[in-house]
């Protein structure tokens, strides 16, 4: 009997150390954790608290802190925001924030994107472009200078003068080319276009119906012979006007008078001599 007491003994003696040391287990985890963790989080979260927000993530979502005030709390995001690259660990996945004066980035050594006032080169944010570059405002990079290129000359044009190819020994003729790159900023700039030089050629009379633009004036401001004709009236065609009696007696009569002056004056003028 006394025997069997013992044994029951160290039987409940046993038993109370396990339930002790599951109960000091069961502690230590939760000493672990944060006091306010949850299970049951939304937003992507694995885990997440009501002070911090997301404490870990679900799988492929990268882990960002975000700054509310004072405080910081994480969030869980398929990409990082602007301004951060991701980078993927065993155990978690998170945003880090890029250089200062980069607006995107790769990685932390890597901008893809400058700040207001840098200029993008290699991967990184500059001030001002290395020699030999130039920086471009609309897209905030360094870029190559270009210079201008022009195309071959055209042949030689046909000798004219004040737009006629006749009438004249000693005229211009012309030739030009085309702009096939325009000049950047700090680019050399573009040669003339066009040029121009006299011309000898043997004179040759213009055919009925080429004018220069002299000629075409010259004819709209005098008018030909045949107009002028035309406008003065003709009166050989017309019937002469029909005399009465009467006026055809006084005309002879006029005659006479006239004639019979001339023969008084002609007698006075024999006489004085």
């Amino acid at each position: 009997m006394h025997l069997r007491l013992i044994s029951w003994f160290f039987i409940i003696l046993n038993f109370m150390e396990y339930i002790g040391s599951q109960n000091a287990s069961r502690g230590r985890r939760q000493r672990r954790m944060h006091p306010n963790v949850s299970q049951g989080c939304q937003g992507g979260c694995a885990t997440c608290s009501d002070y911090n927000g997301c404490l870990s993530c679900k799988p492929k979502l990268f882990f960002v802190l975000e700054r509310i005030g004072m405080k910081q709390i994480g969030v869980c995001l398929s990409s990082c925001p602007s301004g951060y690259y991701g980078t993927r660990y065993p155990d978690i996945n998170k945003c880090t924030k890029c250089k200062a004066d980069c607006d995107t980035c790769f990685n932390k050594n890597f901008c893809t994107k400058c700040k207001s006032g840098f200029y993008l080169h290699l991967g990184k944010c500059l001030d001002n472009c290395p020699e030999g570059l130039e920086a471009n405002n609309h897209t905030m990079e360094c870029v190559s200078i270009v210079h201008c290129e022009t195309s071959e000359w055209s042949p030689w044009s046909a000798c004219t003068k004040k737009g006629k190819t006749c009438g004249f020994k000693r005229g211009t003729e012309t030739r030009v080319r085309e702009i096939i790159q325009h000049p950047s900023a700090k680019g050399n700039l573009c040669p003339p276009t066009s040029e121009a030089r006299k011309c000898t050629v043997q004179r040759k009379k213009c055919p009925k119906g080429e004018r220069g633009r002299k000629g075409r004036e010259r004819k709209r401001k005098k008018p030909n012979k045949e107009e002028s004709k035309d406008a003065i009236p003709d009166n050989k065609g017309l019937e002469p006007s029909r005399e009465t009696p009467e006026q055809r007696e006084n005309k002879q009569q006029q005659k006479k008078r006239k004639v019979q002056d001339k023969q008084q004056k002609s007698v006075s003028i024999s006489t004085v001599h």
